[in-house]
């Protein structure tokens, strides 16, 4: 990739596009090309932000833990449960497979 991180070649933008399986013509390479070295220098200019008085944190306003404690409650029957489901087998939710390899 360019040394500059504001500016990306062509080359560079094939690259990313090869590596995200995306299909890229000419006249994108050079759209794209442009448009994320100008995010690329954008992103850039945070380093200039004067934060050595500035305390890591990870929030930017206080938080208060809103969880609350695990607590077992009554719930529905199974059969209630599974009587709404559009397919149910040995009172499970029956689903189509979406990966393929052994059962």
């Amino acid at each position: 990739m360019s040394t500059d991180s504001s500016s990306l070649s062509r080359d560079d933008v094939a690259h990313l596009a090869r590596l995200s399986r995306l299909a890229v013509s000419d006249e994108e390479l050079d759209l794209f090309a442009g448009q994320l070295g100008v995010v690329l220098g954008a992103v850039a200019r945070v380093q200039d932000a004067p934060t050595a008085d500035v305390a890591p944190t990870t929030h930017a306003v206080p938080l208060t833990n809103v969880h609350r404690p695990d607590a077992v409650t009554p719930s529905l029957p199974r059969e209630q449960v599974l009587a709404g489901a559009p397919a149910a087998e040995d009172d499970r939710f029956r689903v189509p497979r979406i990966l393929q390899g052994e059962a």
